[in-house]
């Protein structure tokens, strides 16, 4: 329940109607005052998003343990009891985006540390392979100073230490396009026969990656990659969900179910599956505060076995007790609709991974 102050005037704020109770009966808006503290403002902002008072553990409740159950209650008509399937898949994101972003991950970085000074092995490699082009340099430039070698095979030693840089260059890169820089393929194109040239996409998309991995080393273009990867996920929820809905109405009675009953069991379904994965997130991070303690890695690995498994499993009954199909039925469609939209999924993710990498700073 509210804990609101109602006001003593007993006009509504907002039609100007008489409120003889709580509730303005011409607009249904709540008689009270309308300036908060700081605390009466967080937990009217709690409270509203997700009804906490009376829904929100409820509709968790079932969420998790009764598959499919919000759907049909919410497209029965039974829509008070339960959070909107709209705010919950809304809320649910949030969380589970925002806890992700902050859970620090528990991994051991190669880091080297060299007079107090920390660097990757992708940076002590990179050291390396220059501290050698320099000394080879020098080597050949002695060898012909003593005249053990002519200006004829100094150039040909230096084209083949070039071509070795070029090389190594190349394979440090985690997308190799075969080019060095823009200006290289810049000169190919130029000078290539007609039928060789880039199109105007492949050109644009070649540029990218170039400088997308343009002076970083590979441990920085991970980071990168991973952290604008990480942030697109929920764009690609987003194109994916209707999608998902599409794929589920092509399989059902188009008589029965109508596009936005497919839509509601797909919100519901990613609603699901996103506080799994917080619960598997969360589960990952406080047993981790134990260390490298044999007994507890194999509790989050059995429990990280659980969540997956019924997260695969879930879709199965949900999928039965919502459509009311035989279970044979609803494997054989089940399975079919979930391979189309691995397929789907996979494609998707691999554009916004695209997307993701050329747009790297």
């Amino acid at each position: 329940m509210s804990h609101n102050t109602i006001r003593e005037d007993k006009t509504c704020l907002n039609c100007n109607h008489v409120v003889a109770q709580k509730f303005c009966p011409n607009c249904g808006q709540e008689n009270i005052d309308t300036r908060k503290t700081f605390y009466q403002l967080f937990v009217h902002f709690f409270e509203d998003l997700t009804h906490y008072e009376n829904s929100f553990w409820k509709t968790i409740r079932n969420l998790i343990f009764r598959p499919a159950s919000l759907t049909k209650e919410y497209l029965s008509g039974k829509r008070m009891s339960y959070l909107a399937p709209i705010r919950l898949y809304i809320f649910i994101s949030f969380v589970t985006f925002f806890v992700m972003s902050i859970v620090p991950e528990n991994e051991n970085d190669d880091i080297i540390k060299i007079n107090e000074t920390t660097i990757s092995e992708g940076e002590l490699d990179s050291l390396n392979t220059t501290k050698d082009s320099i000394v080879a340099a020098n080597f050949i430039k002695g060898l012909e100073k003593k005249g053990l070698i002519d200006k004829e095979e100094v150039d040909s030693l230096q084209k083949e230490m070039e071509e070795s840089r070029k090389n190594s260059r190349n394979k440090e890169r985690i997308v190799n396009i075969g080019y060095s820089s823009i200006e290289e393929m810049d000169s190919i194109q130029k000078f290539a026969k007609e039928e060789d040239k880039l199109s105007d996409f492949y050109y644009w998309l070649n540029k990218k990656f170039i400088l997308a991995q343009k002076g970083k080393t590979q441990q920085e273009v991970k980071d990168k990659f991973m952290e604008s990867f990480f942030k697109n996920i929920p764009k690609a929820l987003f194109i994916y969900m209707p999608l998902f809905a599409f794929v589920l109405w092509l399989f059902q009675d188009k008589k029965r179910w109508y596009y936005f009953d497919h839509g509601i069991f797909t919100l519901h379904y990613f609603s699901f599956l996103l506080l799994a994965s917080l619960i598997m997130e969360l589960v990952n991070f406080f047993f981790g505060l134990a260390g490298e303690n044999i007994v507890f890695q194999s509790i989050v690995g059995i429990l990280d076995f659980i969540i997956i498994v019924y997260m695969l499993y879930y879709f199965f009954p949900a999928h039965h007790r919502f459509y009311g199909q035989s279970r044979l039925i609803t494997i054989l469609k089940g399975s079919i609709i979930f391979v189309i939209n691995m397929i789907i999924l996979g494609l998707i993710l691999t554009g916004i991974a695209a997307y993701s990498f050329i747009n790297i700073h």
